[in-house]
């Protein structure tokens, strides 16, 4: 068998990691878990968990930034900081996780995290002052960034091709459902206890998700652990990904789709707190109950990809997002309900064809490619989730609505014209 090579741009040859997955495969035939068989039924439950728990946690602190205002005195910006340090520090886990897993094994590192960070949960209930609370927050980002990379990674290895699609849009499912209880149940439990109560009440539960997630997920059978640390290895599968300009394309995707969407929902709880809606704080957790549409948008994005293609599916999921973003200009509170909804559904849409479409386009190192969509994803989060608060106390929402809608135009642009590609992916 012909082991395939490739040049650098200094002229050196760098013999590819894929001639070992293919003398691998061609002594043990990668066996897939399909559509229909148990395993698939308890790694859908699993990757379900999974979602729930870590989505939960990252957003549980968004509905309650009113409230770290009044308890820490201080500015909607800077109580935004609590889930932006949040999804900057899991932005950088996450592509040392998908380096560490490559020999530490999938299973384990998503289970170890899913654990610390629940850990972490019920700790930040406890902290006595603002500073305190922020670093229990970032160390919970850097422990789930073991999570996402490595969840995406585990289903490209794992799951028949076929199916790929309905796979990662059931773990996306879990996550519209972990992120709308993480907001909702933080609302409805700081209306009966207080918010310090309610953060450790979710850690127990998440506790409990990472055990039922260990004994459901199936072991890897397609997985090929690389021990030692390998730095060179490791920057040159980064490296060959930043150079593939369609993987960049739906990078740049990435980080506009959660630019957008924690931009919105960061601020729209001040808003509805504010004059002259005056809304309690489980009157505006009922809210993000438009999560549910985010579950059933996900799971039906591949059946869309299907009938339109993934760049009409694209375009109709970014379409939704800004018909809700411009309804919500409206004073009327069943229009901004209608925006949010609107929002949710584009978003999840959006997200669960990117994320798919990494695992189509990257032929190798599938692990380190979605590491890098979600580097770019959730620096989208953090860096404009946070100037976001900026355009809210100088200029209101309606700065926080042309915010949004700017950067929906060019997410839409990017897909449009985008060059076609050979294979199924959003760019074609």
């Amino acid at each position: 068998m012909a082991i395939r090579s490739s040049t650098n741009e200094s002229g050196s040859t760098i013999v590819s990691r894929q001639a070992s997955v293919d003398l691998k495969n061609s002594i043990h035939p990668t066996q897939w878990i399909s559509h229909g068989t148990r395993a698939y039924v308890k790694a859908g439950l699993a990757l379900f968990l999974l979602g729930f728990a870590s989505f939960s946690m990252i957003y549980c602190v968004q509905p309650l930034l009113p409230e770290f205002t009044k308890t820490f005195h201080i500015s909607p910006g800077t109580s935004a900081l609590a889930l932006s340090l949040t999804t900057g520090f899991l932005a950088f886990s996450i592509v040392l996780s998908s380096a560490f897993s490559q020999a530490l094994g999938r299973k384990g590192l998503m289970f170890v995290s899913m654990a610390l960070a629940a850990l972490l949960n019920i700790i930040c209930g406890w902290a006595p002052n603002w500073h305190l609370l922020l670093i229990a927050r970032a160390l919970q980002g850097f422990v789930i960034g073991g999570v996402p990379a490595v969840a995406m990674a585990w289903i490209a290895e794992e799951i028949e091709p076929a199916h790929l699609g309905k796979t990662m849009g059931l773990y996306i499912a879990g996550t519209a459902f972990g992120g709308m209880m993480g907001r909702v149940g933080m609302g409805l439990l700081t209306e009966y206890f207080s918010w310090r109560v309610a953060l450790g009440i979710l850690g127990t539960l998440c506790l409990v998700c990472a055990i039922g997630f260990l004994w459901l997920l199936p072991k890897s059978q397609n997985f090929i652990a690389k021990k030692g640390l390998q730095l060179r290895f490791h920057l040159s599968a980064w490296k060959s990904h930043l150079h593939h300009p369609r993987l960049l394309r739906i990078y740049m995707i990435g980080f506009l789709i959660t630019s957008i969407f924690v931009t919105l929902f960061n601020y729209v709880s001040f808003r509805l707190s504010n004059a002259p809606y005056q809304l309690s704080q489980t009157q505006i957790s009922l809210i993000f109950l438009s999560y549910s549409l985010g579950m059933i948008s996900s799971s039906l994005a591949g059946s869309l990809v299907d009938k339109l293609g993934r760049k009409a599916a694209m375009l109709l999921g970014f379409g939704c997002m800004l018909i809700g973003i411009l309804l919500t200009l409206y004073t009327g509170l069943f229009a901004i309900i209608l925006g949010i909804a609107a929002i949710t559904t584009g978003y999840f849409i959006a997200h669960a064809i990117a994320s798919s479409s990494v695992g189509l386009e990257a032929k190798q190192s599938k692990g380190y490619a979605t590491a890098l969509y979600l580097l770019f994803y959730y620096l989208g989060s953090s860096i404009i989730g946070s100037v976001g608060g900026w355009f809210w106390q100088y200029g209101g929402w309606h700065a926080v609505v042309y915010l949004t809608l700017t950067l929906v135009v060019i997410a839409m642009m990017i897909v449009l014209f985008a060059p076609k590609s050979h294979t199924t992916s959003i760019v074609q």
